[in-house]
C-alpha cells in the first residue's frame, strides 16, 4: 500500500512515525518533508506544491491513499480534485470535500452550521468590508473582551482578543481592510466565553465516528497564556478536568449534532474533525472547527493510540469504523514545542541544531527543520516537538524539559509552563 502524506510539519512527522509502526506492507511518500520526516519516508521535493502536482505524484507513484495534514489543500478542494479525475478517482483521500472544509475555511459558514443544528457556541455577528460602520457600532453594544476572528484561514493567528473598545475598533478596521489578506475580508465578532479550552478529535467515515483522545493545547507564545497567538506551543493528553459527565455532554450536545449535520448537508466527509471546545462552568461550547488533526495535539494523541494506524485509516475509507475498537495508552503524554527566536513574528532560519543525538527519554517530532551536509538546521517558526510520557503529568513534563536542556540552537524559544493550568 502506497501512502502519500501532504504537509511538512510536526503533525505530519507524527503521521509518518505512527504509520511506520504498522505491520502492513506500506510505502510512505511525503512532499517537501522536514528533516525528520525525510528520514522515514520517500521525499518528493518541489517548488510548486499545488493540486496538479499532487495529482501527478499520485499517478506516478501509484498512490493508494492520500493523508492530508494541513488545512489549505483541503480548503482548496484536494478531495474533490482527485476524486473527480479518472486517473486518481480510486485513490483514498483522508479529508473532507471542499464543501466540508468550509467548516474550517469560513468561520461564518461554521457559525451558521452551528446555529442551524443547535450546537452551543458564542453569540456572534459577521461583517464584510462594506459593513465596517455596522461592525464598529456592534462593538459598542457588547461587553469586553472583544473577540475578532478572520473568516478564512490565517495559520492560527487570525483570532484577536482585545480588552479596549478603541483598540478593538482599530483592529476590526485593519482586518476588514486586509490585515490577514483575503482571510479577513469578512470578520466574525463574537462574545467572549470565560473558561478553559480543550481539543476534541473525531474520526468520521461518513456514517460512523470514533472519538480519539482529548488534548489541551497552549496557543500563546508567552507564559501564563500571554503574548501573540501561535500555531501552538505545547499540549497535554489526557485532559485531567474532563470527567465522564462532561464527556457525555460533549458527545450529546456537540459531536452527535455535528456528524448528523454533516450527513444532513450531504457533505462528503471521510477524515478528522477537530472541535475546539471551551468548558464554561461544566458546559461545553464550540470555539471553532478544524477539518484535520491539530498541531501540537496530534503528537500526543497519536502517541496514545495503540491501534495499527493503517487499519484505522483503511476503516475510515471503507466506512467500517464501527467494526473496530480503539485502544489508548492511559499514561499522560506531554508535548513542549521549541520555536525560533522571534516567532510568531519575524524569525531567522538556518540555525544549527545540536544535541539531537543525546535524547533518550522523549520522542522528537521534527517541524521546521532541514538537513544539509549531515547537520540539522532550523527551517521554520516551530522547529521541534518534544513528547514524553509518564503515569503523572509532572513527570512527563520533567522528561520533556530535561530533553530540551540537551538540545540547542540560536534563538531557541519555548514555554516553561505547559500544563500550568491543569
Amino acid at each position: 500500500m502506497n501512502i502519500l502524506i501532504v504537509g511538512s510539519g510536526a503533525r505530519e512527522s507524527a503521521f509518518i512515525w505512527k504509520l511506520n509502526q504498522s505491520k502492513k506492507d506500506i510505502k510512505l511518500f511525503s512532499i517537501n518533508p522536514n528533516a525528520g520526516a525525510a528520514e522515514f519516508s520517500i521525499p518528493i521535493y518541489t517548488e510548486k506544491e499545488d493540486l496538479e502536482f499532487i495529482k501527478s505524484q499520485v499517478v506516478e507513484h501509484k498512490i493508494d491513499m492520500v493523508l492530508v495534514g494541513p488545512e489549505i489543500p483541503l480548503i482548496n478542494g484536494i478531495q474533490d480534485f482527485l476524486k473527480n479525475d479518472p486517473s486518481t478517482k480510486k485513490t483514498s483521500v483522508i479529508g473532507p470535500s471542499k464543501k466540508g472544509a468550509q467548516l474550517e475555511g469560513s468561520k461564518d459558514f461554521a457559525k451558521n452550521f452551528m446555529a442551524k443544528y443547535n450546537i452551543p457556541t458564542a453569540s456572534y455577528k459577521s461583517f464584510s468590508q462594506a459593513e465596517i460602520q455596522e461592525g464598529l457600532k456592534y462593538l459598542e453594544t457588547i461587553n469586553p473582551p472583544y473577540v475578532l476572528k478572520a473568516d478564512g484561514p490565517a495559520a492560527g493567528k487570525g483570532v484577536l482578543i482585545i480588552d479596549e473598545l478603541d483598540e478593538a475598533k482599530t483592529q476590526l478596521k485593519d482586518m476588514l481592510l486586509g490585515k490577514f489578506g483575503e482571510s479577513s475580508k469578512t470578520v466574525v465578532v463574537e462574545e467572549f466565553l470565560e473558561g478553559i479550552e480543550m481539543s476534541c478529535f473525531v474520526l468520521f467515515d461518513g456514517k460512523n465516528y470514533k472519538v480519539l483522545p482529548y488534548a489541551k493545547d497552549y496557543k500563546r507564545i508567552g507564559e501564563n497564556d500571554t503574548g501573540l497567538n501561535t500555531g501552538g506551543m505545547g499540549s497535554v493528553s489526557p485532559v485531567p478536568f474532563l470527567d465522564k459527565k462532561l464527556k457525555q455532554k460533549i458527545e450529546d450536545k456537540i459531536i452527535k449534532p455535528t456528524v448528523e449535520g454533516i450527513k444532513n448537508e450531504n457533505i462528503d466527509y471521510k477524515g478528522f474533525i477537530f472541535i475546539g471546545l471551551i468548558n464554561v462552568k461544566n458546559e461545553p461550547y464550540v470555539i471553532e472547527y478544524n477539518v484535520r488533526m491539530g498541531d501540537p495535539e496530534t503528537q500526543v494523541v497519536l502517541s496514545r493510540l495503540k491501534n495499527d494506524f493503517v487499519d484505522v485509516l483503511t476503516c475510515c475509507e471503507n466506512q467500517t469504523l464501527d467494526k473496530i475498537d480503539f485502544h489508548f495508552d492511559m499514561k499522560t503524554y506531554t508535548n513542549v514545542v521549541l520555536a525560533s527566536g522571534g516567532y510568531p513574528e519575524k524569525y531567522e532560519k538556518g540555525k544549527l541544531i545540536t544535541g539531537l543525538d543525546n535524547v533518550s527519554e522523549s520522542t522528537i517530532f521534527h517541524a521546521g527543520t532541514i538537513k544539509k551536509d549531515n547537520n540539522i538546521y532550523t527551517n521554520g517558526g516551530r522547529v521541534l516537538s518534544i513528547v514524553s510520557s509518564a503515569p503523572k503529568m509532572k513527570e512527563a513534563l520533567r522528561k520533556s524539559y530535561n530533553t530540551i536542556s540537551k538540545i540547542d540552537f540560536e534563538g531557541k524559544t519555548f514555554r516553561k509552563d505547559i500544563g500550568f493550568d491543569l
